[in-house]
């Protein structure tokens, strides 16, 4: 089973709202997850991640998508 980092879309139109989550990389983006990494709200631009979580996940094998690594760089997500 191959785990991925991915963003789960929430919110209404034009009101996006994202769950970063670690799920099956054969299942659908909105569909079961594994566990709930955080947050991100683009509208505000505020990412609230629980960096433990993330570490655990990334050690055990995971591979975040392009969108989440970029976003783990740009909010320096993992330096803290």
């Amino acid at each position: 089973m191959a785990v991925k980092l991915r963003l789960q879309r929430f919110g209404s139109n034009k009101r996006p709202f994202y769950r970063v989550v670690a799920s099956d990389s054969r299942k659908p983006r909105d569909g079961k997850f594994l566990e709930i990494l955080g947050t991100y709200d683009p509208l505000l631009g505020k990412v609230a991640v629980d960096s433990e979580k993330v570490q655990k996940w990334l050690g055990n094998g995971a591979q975040p998508t392009d969108t989440v690594r970029s976003l783990f760089k740009k909010y320096s997500v993992l330096d803290k």
